[in-house]
């Protein structure tokens, strides 16, 4: 018999990952305060969502998730926001046109505050403090007050979150992401990229097939689908007590919901069994991802898709795999058949970020932008050679003109890293550098697409 969920069944489970709260009242105090505060998102976005990821696990869209390792509070700007989610746009219509493929646009963004940490203490020079763990949990200069967990830091998180969905909604429904204004998407630094020309030549490709279409009656005013956009937002549930406070029951249907994003994932150090994250997140109707690193093996994954999408409905789980370039071939095709031997309906999605990161000569965290490549084009032959949809990507990425991963047709080198290195944690792919890996996903879809119609006519 599985147990009777509630909000608050994760905290008689061992939970990974949780900041010490020295002010345990001031704590229950800023929890009580955003348990009143008004839902981020609602239960009918949330099914949207679902029945359009049902469509990636039945090979007929693509997921396109990314945005920033770790919002802060210091880079809060209209501007930052924006550009992220103009190279998302971006992102979408080259994976779109390029691979006659729908996507389904989900940022990280209004709520990825928190970080898991390798260990709970960060030493410098002798001296050992607590661990930064994101905005929403402490602060990152290396400072003993900076690093003591601070409950109201919550209350601050909600509150720009509130202000990015805000300017997400505006950007995605009040025309920005009109289709005519196409031309005018891309980043000043990006037109001095080598991916600037493709751009171009994509974009006056898609001007012609405007004209035709406006020529036939089809006009943005007739035509939502060409005037605005659904965009969805994601974050990893790490910090329970947040996501607790804000969890609500959907008045439609009785369910529970939280309310903080649209999708929520666990992260690959969060994902055991029985613990408190798998526990709390099996009982809320929103999307959910899961990271699956190198260590993950059949059975467990088997267990763990029981646990949070019992009843196999099609958009509410998403495999988010982060093997590392040199291991996802060895690791990833048991996994696949596992899932479809028991048929059940899963997004594979691929993170090539986390498994390929690294450490300079230099001292900067980094990732070869080269790897990232070479995990994703391994990630899609596996999947072509299996017989299963490579369903999606996940990236950490930023609209600013950041150094942080090393390569790309930018060629950012080691002692270019410095330029601006600005992340708060983990290194990012550029506005160019995520235009590149958008050009080369599309060409593997478009592969993917051509080999299942070669196989149809040879079968028929």
């Amino acid at each position: 018999m599985v147990a009777k969920w509630t909000p608050e069944g994760w905290r008689g489970r061992p939970a990974q990952q949780q900041p010490d709260y020295p002010d345990k009242a001031a704590l229950i105090a800023a929890e009580a305060k955003l348990a009143r505060f008004p839902p981020l998102v609602f239960a009918g976005e949330a099914r949207r969502l679902r029945q359009q990821l049902g469509q990636v696990a039945a090979g007929k869209a693509f997921l396109l998730q990314g945005g920033d390792c770790a919002e802060s509070f210091a880079e809060f700007t209209a501007d930052n926001i924006r550009d992220t989610f103009r190279v998302l746009l971006q992102m979408a219509v080259v994976l779109t046109f390029a691979a006659a493929c729908p996507v389904v646009k989900v940022g990280r963004m209004a709520g990825q505050f928190a970080k898991p940490r390798s260990a709970p203490d960060e030493v410098q020079n002798g001296v050992a403090l607590p661990s930064y763990r994101g905005d929403i949990v402490n602060g990152m200069e290396f400072d003993a007050a900076a690093r003591i967990p601070d409950p109201q830091r919550m209350i601050e998180a909600y509150s720009q979150s509130t202000a990015t969905l805000n300017l997400l909604r505006a950007f995605a429904q009040g025309g920005y992401a009109d289709l005519h204004q196409v031309h005018r998407w891309n980043l000043r630094f990006v037109d001095r990229s080598p991916q600037s020309e493709r751009w171009q030549e994509m974009v006056e490709r898609i001007s012609e097939a405007l004209d035709f279409m406006e020529a036939c009656g089809l006009t943005p005013d007739q035509t939502a689908e060409l005037r605005q956009t659904d965009f969805y937002t994601s974050h990893e549930a790490l910090l329970l007590g947040y996501e607790q406070a804000l969890t609500r029951v959907d008045s439609t249907s009785g369910d529970w919901i939280d309310t903080s994003a649209h999708m929520l994932w666990i992260g690959d150090r969060t994902r055991q069994p029985d613990g408190a994250h798998v526990e709390f997140l099996r009982g809320v109707l929103n999307p959910l991802g899961m990271k699956c690193g190198p260590g993950l093996e059949a059975d467990g994954l088997l267990r763990l898709i029981d646990i949070l999408n019992p009843q196999n409905v099609p958009g509410r789980l998403t495999l988010i795999c982060r093997m590392g370039a040199d291991r996802v071939e060895e690791k990833l095709p048991a996994l696949i058949r596992a899932v479809q031997r028991e048929g059940r309906s899963i997004v594979w999605s691929c993170d090539p970020m986390h498994g390929n990161t690294l450490t300079s000569t230099t001292g900067y965290k980094t990732r070869p932008f080269d790897r990232i490549q070479t995990e994703l084009r391994r990630f899609f032959a596996v999947h072509q050679a299996e017989g299963s949809h490579a369903g999606g990507v996940h990236l950490e990425m930023t609209g600013q003109d950041v150094t942080e991963c090393l390569g790309g047709a930018q060629a950012i080198d080691e002692s270019s890293l410095a330029d601006r290195y600005h992340t708060h944690c983990d290194p990012r792919l550029n506005a160019s550098q995520s235009l590149e890996l958008a050009f080369l996903a599309a060409l593997m879809l478009k592969k993917e697409r051509l080999h299942a119609r070669a196989q149809i006519a040879a079968a028929s």
